[in-house]
């Protein structure tokens, strides 16, 4: 039988809190070390301990790494699952099950390669303390795979030590476990046995100059080069890493000459609080930003008003979750768009960036301070769950050559020369005025912010027309940003008559899709958006087509709806590919939604939704 190289989906099925994540990460790892171009998802529970939790690598020689919907090897250890998990393996593949468990398996699929193994009379010959055998049964596992797929054996060891470095007492008793699966492998299921294993590993170098890592640590360390300051959270699923791991790099990298630290982080009682906070930091002249999730937002949205209108720079790093309300916490989504695009009552538009990439978390993080700063508003960065907790391979980061971008602070000798400072005023006719930071040694530097209605000069005031000329002047800031933001990625063919937009990490099956779109003789040009307000080149790709799919992960196609009502011309043309169950998004959901309009027209000209017939007309 011809073996796949470099070419599977392996899913392992293990208890939330039974200590599989170092071992899943040394299996991913390893990987990556070999060169193979791989990614990792963990679908955990919401509660700390007990229930099921799957991950899920997936190898691929082409680079699709993103997640695929049908699984080739299932490593089975919770017999909650087990019967759920072997319907899972598509024709062809592997089961590997704990034959411990006592759940009968063999007979179930006769189209896939069972294989049973007792795994709790193995862990029995690495260890006699009983504490820690359930850790110790997941690198069991991990020797038995390391075998079968021919993971090289000397970046499996290194990994491993690099993993429990400085715990040799765990590092030795870890090596015993691999080298039981292992043995148990050449002994059961060596190459006699399994000439009809179908899938094996071999070096490659597809990842020179890469790293994996994840999304939330890849921003704290942008956070960290992008000048950061100060950071009050309050913790909540998923974003909760990002503020710890910045204050772990802070704490080592953020010091003075004499040690002593050069940031404040604050985790405070509420998200109100930590909202709130920020707005004092980024008043004061700090680089302030807060982490949080959907039902943080939805708190924030009171003080987000007072960034807008009293106009201080802050940055929200919004980790996607699904909702509404508590909805499911440990499951991604992108459906925060609409609520942080106008967050607060009133008027509001605020500055959004979607990161598609964990270089371009690391990459957003010195952005949304640069661009916070230099238009004196609040900037929301739209990660999300899938993008942030999971491991993605990326390009190394690059060391920032530029200085931050303050924007318009002025210095007292500036003051001083000014016949009039107005704080609010629009001297440069680019809609943003001139701040002063406290402490300025100048009579001039002092005004009052204000949350009411105020003038040009700071003072209170309930004059229409004089608040009409603040609001006014802050609604064009919005579009002084578009030729700041960053712009769109684009792939353009001229002999291609279909666009595809998508953002964030619904970019990370697009080329797989487009490929298989290519395969059915669909072809497609691609742009992927960056950031809210739009840029030219996002009108300029849309006009250049006769349909737009826009892909994006919630229910209600909500950049679909920013950009009919900005681009309410080409309404017609533009199309909804939405995927909204909690899980990553997968090449086969878009390509299916794709093909099915391409052939019947759009989804909604059926349904007949009210929406629908509104922009029919």
């Amino acid at each position: 039988m011809q073996k796949k190289i470099n070419d599977f989906v392996l899913e392992i099925a293990t208890v939330n809190g039974s200590g599989s994540q170092s071992a899943n990460n040394i299996l991913l790892k390893s990987l990556f070390r070999m060169g193979i171009p791989v990614g990792g998802k963990n679908l955990f529970p919401s509660n700390i301990a007990g229930l099921p939790t799957w991950f899920t690598i997936r190898a691929n020689k082409d680079g699709y790494t993103a997640r695929r919907e049908d699984v080739d090897i299932v490593v089975a250890m919770n017999p909650q699952t087990l019967l759920e998990d072997v319907t899972k393996v598509k024709p062809g593949g592997v089961f590997i099950y704990n034959s411990d468990l006592k759940i009968k398996v063999e007979g179930l699929r006769t189209d896939i390669k069972n294989i049973g193994i007792d795994f709790k009379e193995l862990v029995d010959q690495a260890t006699d303390q009983v504490k820690i055998k359930k850790l110790l049964i997941n690198m069991v596992y991990v020797g038995v795979l390391a075998q079968i797929l021919k993971i090289d054996l000397e970046i499996l060891h290194q990994t491993i030590k690099d993993t429990f470095k400085g715990k040799d007492k765990v590092l030795d008793v870890n090596f015993k476990a691999l080298e039981v699966g292992r043995a148990y492998a050449v002994a059961n299921l060596g190459d006699k046995n399994t000439e009809d294993f179908p899938f094996v590993v071999e070096k490659m170098s597809a990842n020179q100059n890469k790293v994996l890592i994840e999304g939330n640590l890849a921003t704290a360390m942008g956070m960290v080069f992008g000048g950061c300051t100060f950071v009050s959270w309050y913790p909540i699923t998923p974003s909760s890493s990002v503020a710890e791991n910045f204050i772990s790099l802070a704490e080592k990298y953020r010091k003075d000459a004499n040690g002593k630290n050069t940031f404040a982080v604050v985790q405070a009682e509420d998200e109100l609080s930590a909202i709130s906070m920020v707005i004092g930091a980024g008043w004061a002249g700090a680089r302030a930003m807060t982490a949080t999730s959907g039902p943080g937002l939805s708190l924030m949205a009171e003080a987000a008003g007072l960034f807008y209108y009293a106009e201080v720079p802050g940055v929200i790093w919004d980790i996607q979750r699904v909702g509404p309300s508590t909805g499911l916490p440990t499951r991604t989504m992108q459906a925060d768009i609409t609520a942080a695009h106008s967050l607060s009552h009133g008027d509001t538009k605020h500055i959004l960036l979607f990161p598609g990439t964990a270089e371009e978390c690391f990459e957003f993080a010195g952005t949304a301070f640069d661009l916070a700063e230099r238009l004196q508003t609040l900037v929301i960065v739209m990660s999300d769950l899938d993008l942030g907790m999971n491991y993605w391979i990326t390009n190394e980061f690059q060391y920032p050559e530029k200085g931050f971008d303050r924007g318009k602070v002025l210095n007292a000798d500036e003051l001083n020369q000014m016949s009039v400072y107005r704080r609010y005023g629009d001297p440069d006719g680019d809609a943003i005025s001139y701040r002063t930071l406290p402490g300025t040694a100048s009579d001039k530097a002092a005004f009052l912010t204000r949350g009411s209605g105020h003038n040009e000069n700071a003072q209170y005031t309930e004059s229409s027309p004089q608040y009409l000329k603040v609001l006014e002047r802050i609604a064009r800031k919005y579009d002084t940003a578009r030729e700041w933001v960053p712009k769109p990625i684009v792939d353009f063919n001229a002999k291609h008559k279909v666009g595809i937009i998508a953002f964030g990490s619904s970019d990370a099956p697009m080329t797989e899709a487009r490929d298989l779109l290519i395969s059915q003789n669909i072809g497609t040009n691609y742009l992927r958006l960056r950031a809210v307000p739009f840029t030219k080149e996002v009108e300029d790709f849309i006009s250049k087509h006769e349909r737009i799919y826009v892909v994006e992960q919630n229910r209600d196609g909500q950049v679909l709806d920013l950009l009919r009502a900005e681009f309410f011309e080409h309404s017609l043309k533009l199309r909804s590919v939405r995927h909204y169950d909690g899980l990553p998004i997968h090449a086969i959901s878009i390509v299916k939604q794709i093909t099915e309009q391409e052939k019947n027209g759009p989804t909604w000209a059926k349904k007949k939704s009210r929406a629908a017939q509104e922009i029919s007309l």
